[in-house]
């Protein structure tokens, strides 16, 4: 598995820092991701160590049940369980835009790039992907999508925007 980080330009590969943690495993030193539901249970044990932390949302759990304690996270990831449940668009949306996660956003799961254009747009700033031969596709498809419709926290200008020069 390997970590790719979108920047200006195109994609790098970036060392993970962080560990995923299983709910029943004892926590590493260092920064770690855990679940909503011991994020929930063992709230001020986390937030208290020493070490990054980030927490990881199934597709069935809403970024509402961590809103609250946003500012002590330093990545939240939002699983995709199949390539078509597209809840993780939503909540990146609802993290960057409603509650305005500066973090890491990262995507896990079923990653596909076909896919980038979009959870680029929605929010990710990083991106879990399965094959490293993938880094040039992603730059390329990435960059594939020129105009776009919906406005998003992205800035980008959308297809009427810029009809009418705003």
């Amino acid at each position: 598995m390997a970590l790719l980080e979108r920047r200006d330009g195109g994609a790098a590969v970036i060392d993970d820092r962080f560990t995923r943690v299983d709910d029943e495993a004892s926590l590493p030193d260092g920064p770690v991701i855990v679940s909503v539901s011991r994020f929930q249970a063992e709230r001020d044990a986390l937030l208290s160590r020493d070490g990054e932390l980030g927490v990881w949302l199934e597709s069935d759990e809403s970024p509402t049940e961590i809103a609250e304690d946003l500012g002590h996270l330093a990545v939240v990831a939002c699983n995709f369980p199949a390539f078509n449940d597209g809840r993780g668009f939503s909540y990146a949306r609802l993290l960057r835009e409603r509650y305005g996660y500066e973090g890491e956003l990262r995507a896990i799961g079923e990653v596909m790039l076909e896919q980038a254009p979009f959870m680029v747009r929605s929010g990710f700033s990083t991106f879990e992907i399965q094959d490293l031969s993938d880094i040039a596709e992603f730059k390329a498809v990435v960059e594939e999508v020129r105009t776009v419709y919906q406005p998003t926290g992205d800035g980008r200008a959308t297809a009427i925007q810029r009809r009418l020069g705003r």
